[in-house]
């Protein structure tokens, strides 16, 4: 058994599948991914992954892209290994709305003041003419269009929409962390990873207008009891490239 894992540095999705690697106590090649460089758009990345995204898994041979259908794949592939998956129907299914909601309300709109405050800054110091030569290795239609987004600025209104809806996502954890010791329950699962590494970490330095301590007291235990879990703590010591300055946020590119 041989597992590759291609990742950028720890936070966000990079680091939504290694945390999951970690806390099952696989063995697995860590191959460093530079988004700085665009290496995810490079000729060798592209025959991995012809998206051009990390993180990606490599199994033996097989590749597996999207970091859900990833964490998923190791909770089949190694059932044995510290489950992070209820194995009742019931509590799958917790789990696995939980972690729709983060990946379809969650994880974009933080992504998008992400982009906003720091890609943007990026591709605004690159010339007009490698910009677009840097465009064109870009895989997906809709990452191109972003970069050209964050290159002239998002809206106003996209802008505040998506805080409104990290509001509402705030809002709801903390009431069901009123319910739940953790997202899907009594058991720390997939979906507290996923909500961990895209808004557990990173809400209180991008938008301290939201005054998270105070408002949401029960979300800020439950990231304190996940950041002291020790794959956890092992998983953020991963590679980090990142300039001091933007290590608030790091975003699939």
């Amino acid at each position: 058994m041989a597992l590759k894992y291609y990742h950028a540095e720890p936070l966000a999705n990079s680091l939504k599948s290694m945390i999951p690697l970690k806390e099952k106590g696989l063995a697995y090649e860590s191959i460093y991914v530079d988004l700085h460089k665009f290496e995810q758009h490079s000729d060798w990345f592209v025959a991995i992954n012809p998206e051009g995204q990390v993180p990606v898994l490599d199994h033996d041979g097989t590749i597996i892209t999207h970091t859900t259908v990833i964490n998923e794949y190791l909770e089949d592939a190694f059932p044995d290994a510290l489950p992070l998956r209820p194995r009742d129907p019931v509590g799958a299914a917790r789990m696995r709305y939980w972690n729709k909601f983060v990946d379809e309300h969650v994880m974009n709109h933080v992504s998008m003041h992400g982009w906003h405050r720091l890609v943007g800054v990026i591709a605004r110091n690159i010339d007009e003419g490698t910009f677009e030569e840097l465009l064109s290795h870009i895989p997906l239609p809709d990452q191109r269009k972003k970069w050209s987004t964050a290159r002239s600025g998002f809206s106003e209104a996209d802008l505040q929409n998506a805080s409104d809806k990290i509001d509402y996502a705030l809002a709801k954890i903390e009431k069901q962390l009123g319910e739940t010791a953790w997202l899907a329950g009594n058991d720390y699962t997939l979906a507290d990873i996923n909500f961990y590494s895209h808004c557990g970490m990173m809400v209180e330095r991008m938008f301290p207008e939201k005054d998270v301590a105070a408002n949401y007291p029960r979300l800020v235990e439950w990231r304190e009891r996940v950041t002291t879990r020790p794959a956890v703590a092992e998983a953020l010591k991963a590679e980090d490239r990142t300039a001091p300055g933007l290590r608030t946020w790091s975003g699939d590119r």
